[in-house]
């Protein structure tokens, strides 16, 4: 049987030493990102600092693929839903200067507000507890999204509906509420959306490179954006008005912009620490204004992810080690919190897998079948996972039951003993045997973390016919 040591060297890469070296964090990371570009299309820029400076600072693929334009650190990309932990900065701003308090109900601002709305305050809307059902979930919202709207349009179009649930009562993601947060900033700043994020925020940081996108202008270094099409075909994307992400997700960027960003949130430039603190304070499903607030490869981490037709993007950070990662990519399929996690993970020094496309080879059914059975582990701070590994149509599966669903990972053989969850989650399991062949238990790279699962039962054996 392999040791331990001996499995993770041969499996996957990274240690658990953080103090990796800047040479090293380069050279792994463009052996990752390689792998990223030519096997899944990845097309962007990334970014690595630490202590505001960077490490790694490098573009990849094309910022517009009919003209062969190649992508530049200088590109500009589409932020999303990155756009709402500016919208949030901007509230807090308002709040310092005596403009609001985050405990006022929206109807202040808001005159036009149903009266099912009347319980609802500005917290609720930036920690997605306001019960507003999210407009972009609308069944018609693909169609709508073409057409241009004035802000006041936009949110009367989801006045009507039902709330949710009552305010404050749970956590329910709604770009909704982030574009009631863009009216309220209007009302109280007396400037637009965009005049007053440029003069609060932009232009004291040095964000020349950033701003509110309109769908109508020519944006010098602006990429196109792509999607693939059932993961085969690059296509443009779908078009988007861009007035109606407005404060939930209309701006644009760059990875060195974002950097400017990352440093306008230390205490006493932009904000007080008394609202750095309340912006990152997890409540609700761990969001808290703008951010959610996770634990993540050992330590706290500072994320947000964002979506739009052709452009996904990813900013993490991780307060304690004063490292800012930043993925921004116009290929909306790209797997893009798993990149972030990846990158994340070289740097500091922990658990990740090279994505690769497997080599499958044939493996007896009945060393499949040895495998199968109930496997079993404990999760720092979650507790006891259990696990049932299944054989179907000559594969190996695991499943794991989660809250609300079954998690079912589909592997592929490279070794009697390893197998590989191909992409996008790209995983690698490999079972253990005791010295007499009896399964021991697995070890399962998922999500930059090293399972150790041990067997608790075989499964039962398949019942003959009489």
């Amino acid at each position: 049987m392999l040791s331990l040591a001996a499995a993770i060297l041969g499996l996957f890469q990274g240690a658990s030493d953080p103090a990796v070296s800047e040479a090293e964090i380069l050279a792994k990371v463009e052996e990752y990102m390689a792998v990223r570009t030519s096997r899944d299309h990845f097309s962007g820029t990334i970014l690595i600092a630490r202590a505001g400076r960077p490490i790694v600072r490098k573009a990849f693929g094309k910022a517009n693929l009919e003209l062969d334009v190649p992508s530049s650190i200088e590109t500009k990309y589409r932020l999303g839903s990155v756009t709402k932990q500016f919208t949030a900065a901007c509230i807090l701003i308002l709040q310092e200067r005596g403009k609001l308090k985050l405990s006022d109900p929206i109807h202040k601002y808001l005159s036009s507000a149903p009266k099912t709305w009347d319980a609802i305050t500005i917290e609720h809307l930036l920690t997605h507890t306001s019960g507003i059902h999210n407009y972009t979930d609308a069944p018609d919202f693909p169609r709508r999204m073409t057409i241009p709207q004035t802000l006041d349009e936009l949110v009367k179009s989801f006045m009507v509906p039902p709330l949710d649930f009552k305010p404050g009562a749970k956590f329910r993601y709604s770009n909704s509420g982030y574009i009631v947060l863009g009216k309220i900033i209007e009302k109280a700043s007396g400037q637009s959306y965009e005049a007053f994020l440029k003069s609060a925020i932009l232009d004291p940081l040095g964000m020349r490179d950033t701003g509110y996108d309109h769908s109508g202008t020519i944006l010098k270094g602006r990429a196109s954006g792509y999607s693939r099409l059932l993961g085969l075909v690059t296509t443009n994307a779908a078009y988007i008005d861009m007035s109606l992400p407005h404060a939930a997700g209309s701006l644009y960027s760059t990875v060195d912009d974002l950097l400017k960003w990352d440093q306008g949130l230390s205490p006493g430039v932009l904000l007080s620490k008394a609202s750095l603190d309340a912006m990152f304070k997890a409540g609700q499903s761990d969001y808290g204004f703008g951010w959610s607030i996770k634990r993540k490869l050992g330590t706290t981490c500072n994320e947000h992810g964002g979506r739009i037709p052709g452009f996904v993007a990813m900013i993490m950070r991780f307060p304690a080690e004063r490292l800012l990662i930043v993925v921004l990519s116009n290929q909306d399929s790209t797997p893009i919190g798993r990149v972030g996690d990846d990158l994340a993970a070289i740097t500091l020094g922990k658990p990740y897998l090279v994505p690769r496309a497997p080599k499958p080879i044939p493996v007896a059914q009945e060393i499949l079948d040895r495998y199968a059975g109930e496997y079993e582990t404990e999760i720092v701070g979650a507790g006891k996972e259990r696990y049932t590994v299944e054989v179907s149509s000559g594969k190996l599966q695991v499943v794991m039951k989660l809250k609300d669903a079954t998690s079912r990972s589909s592997t592929i053989a490279e070794a009697p003993e390893r197998f590989y969850i191909p992409g996008p989650r790209d995983e690698s399991i490999e079972f253990t045997l005791e010295p007499d062949g009896r399964v021991a238990g697995f070890r399962w790279l998922r999500r930059n973390q090293v399972i150790e699962a041990r067997r608790v039962a075989p499964s039962k054996p398949a019942q003959k016919a009489a």
